[in-house]
């Protein structure tokens, strides 16, 4: 009795030192963006754009050796009541101005007055300080464009770190 009461201790605590596997990142793909794909045509008379929007996966704190991870929440909006808008491309881009990654390249819809998210977990670091968005999107041209908003934030016992950010068109 004594043997197997040491045996499953024993066992107990080797499987609660052993590492722990990191779970995947979700911040890639939250979103199935296969299920917004339009098609989207040169007769469609479309007005294009790209937007830009910073955002930060870290921030400084007391000195520039210390930082604190944020999620960000980047938010497409479409601000029409009838028009809907399109979304061409959405790539990532880290402090060095490296890319990250492409969340889709495929045009994706957006309806009126929808919201879609992109959200960056707070352990994906990969974009540093000073990371950042390019949004290529499609209009009709008596449409309004989409408005870009990034929204950060860390929490950490009883204090909090909230910021948001604003999308500017660069082209």
């Amino acid at each position: 009795m004594i043997r197997n009461f040491v045996s499953l201790v024993v066992l107990l605590l080797i499987f609660s030192c052993t590492e722990k596997v990191q779970k995947e990142v979700s911040s890639i793909d939250p979103v199935n963006w296969s299920n917004r794909t339009a098609a989207i045509s040169v007769q469609d008379s479309l007005m294009s754009g790209t937007s830009y929007l910073s955002v930060y996966s870290e921030i400084y704190s007391e000195t520039e050796h210390r930082t604190h991870n944020l999620t960000s929440t980047i938010s497409m909006r479409n601000t029409n009541l009838r028009d809907t808008i399109y979304i061409n491309k959405a790539e990532y881009f880290d402090t060095k101005g490296n890319p990250i990654r492409t969340y889709f390249d495929e045009t994706i819809y957006i309806k009126p007055m929808e919201t879609v998210e992109i959200v960056i977990d707070e352990k994906d670091r990969s974009g540093g300080t000073g990371a950042n968005f390019l949004f290529q999107w499609s209009i009709k041209p008596s449409s309004h464009e989409p408005y870009f908003e990034g929204v950060m934030i860390s929490t950490s016992g009883q204090q909090g770190l909230s910021f948001t950010t604003e999308g500017k068109r660069v082209e």
